[in-house]
């Protein structure tokens, strides 16, 4: 299945979402293009998926350059947040791993969506930051998600300084989870897809989500959280008591979501 926008396409193939971001040279989000992901990601809400995959066209010399500056202007800028942060509203609400392949810059709204998902791979001509500080402004996605994945001291550094920094210090950092050459990006992409499409979209979706309740709360408010989510929903699926059934019986698991 494939949809296409103006300025991304969406492909839905083997239980993996593409999103291609292409709006060239730089992608550039402006509001429109931010609504068309949030259509796309939307479109994913009713499919049984393992992952969604963000990714740039080939045409693209960036995977994202971040949002229009143009429409930070105080008739725009209200309509520029909530289409942006719809995106990310949206990707907690699905709850379904997420991989971003970075080849270019990922700056601003670029950096902030790779912060957003769980794996990320990038080529070692890639570079990343947060130089909304330049123009007199923060970014509010960073500044509660960047201090989770790398760290309160060097996200405060990143969002204050607005430094762009390469994809070695990405990779040191935890932003990134892989640096490869450019030639083998796909390549480690499909690797990892192919791992996630061994297990059950039920159960990645319920993973994904138990590892989001431990923000912020004690480890019994937590654990509480996560034996509701483990005993009222997860194992009221299929797929959960196929696999255990499938453990007993020693043979690999059908899982209904296939």
């Amino acid at each position: 299945m494939s949809s296409t926008y103006q300025y991304i396409t969406l492909t839905i193939d083997k239980r993996v979402a593409r999103i291609t971001f292409s709006r060239p040279p730089l992608n550039v989000f402006n509001v429109a293009m931010m609504r068309e992901i949030g259509a796309a990601l939307a479109e994913c809400s009713n499919r049984e998926l393992v992952a969604i995959v963000f990714e740039s066209d080939s045409e693209c010399r960036a995977f994202s350059a971040g949002v229009a500056v143009e429409e930070h202007v105080p008739e725009m800028v209200y309509q520029m947040l909530d289409s942006f942060h719809a995106i990310f509203r949206l990707l907690e609400q699905l709850g379904r791993p997420t991989l971003a392949l970075v080849d270019g810059v990922a700056l601003g709204g670029g950096s902030e969506l790779v912060a957003a998902c769980d794996i990320v791979i990038a080529t070692e001509r890639s570079r990343f930051g947060q130089p909304e500080i330049k123009l007199g402004v923060f970014p509010p996605v960073a500044a509660v998600l960047l201090p989770r994945v790398i760290g309160e001291k060097r996200a405060r550094e990143l969002v204050m300084t607005g430094d762009i920094i390469d994809a070695g210090t990405a990779l040191n950092l935890g932003l990134c989870n892989h640096v490869v050459p450019v030639a083998h990006l796909e390549q480690k992409a499909t690797e990892i897809l192919s791992k996630l499409r061994e297990h059950s979209a039920a159960a990645l979706c319920y993973t994904r989500r138990a590892l989001d309740l431990g923000e912020g709360k004690s480890l019994d408010a937590a654990l509480k959280q996560q034996e509701d989510l483990y005993l009222h929903e997860l194992m009221k699926t299929a797929d959960a008591n196929e696999g255990v059934k499938a453990f007993i019986e020693k043979r690999k698991p059908v899982w209904r979501d296939r």
